[in-house]
């Protein structure tokens, strides 16, 4: 499956930058005997469901031409924005969440608890700074980043 999505990437990533977009993910899997391959894109603010067509058809175009076919069996193509709530998985996107509203979700207890909510403070490659909020008074959390299940942006109630 790697080798479909190293073989997609090189095709669509130019068509992506040339719109303006951003790349954000892409998953190539299958789910109830069904192959997806799902290509993530975003704008720096916001991109809308005619964009988000109008790229889906260019990358469909693209995809259907590449030679040899990357795809062993049929697949369907599943173009979306990640969402207000997306993950955080390379640089860009930990350089987006400084200073904003995460929700962290670990691999073992830290201070008693495997999951937080809070605004990111600071990372490094070691561990990050979550400040959290504890009753009435905000506090901040140490987490080293191999405890890091997942982290994804959040709205904050």
């Amino acid at each position: 499956m790697a080798k479909v999505k190293d073989s997609v990437l090189k095709e669509i990533k130019p068509i992506i930058a040339e719109r303006n977009d951003e790349f954000v993910d892409i998953e190539y899997v299958k789910e109830k005997g069904q192959n997806y391959l799902r290509i993530y894109v975003d704008r720096k603010n916001g991109i809308d469901m005619d964009e988000i067509a109008g790229l889906s058809e260019l990358l469909s175009a693209k995809l259907d031409q590449i030679q040899p076919d990357p795809f062993p069996d049929p697949y369907i193509l599943e173009v979306s924005s990640p969402g207000i709530e997306r993950p955080i998985r390379n640089e860009t996107d930990w350089q987006k969440a400084l200073n904003e509203y995460v929700h962290v979700k670990l691999y073992q207890k830290v201070e008693g608890g495997k999951e937080y909510e809070g605004t990111l403070k600071s990372y490094n490659d070691s561990e990050i700074e979550l400040e959290i909020k504890v009753k009435t008074k905000k506090k901040v959390l140490s987490l080293p980043r191999k405890t890091i299940a997942s982290i994804r942006f959040a709205i904050e109630f």
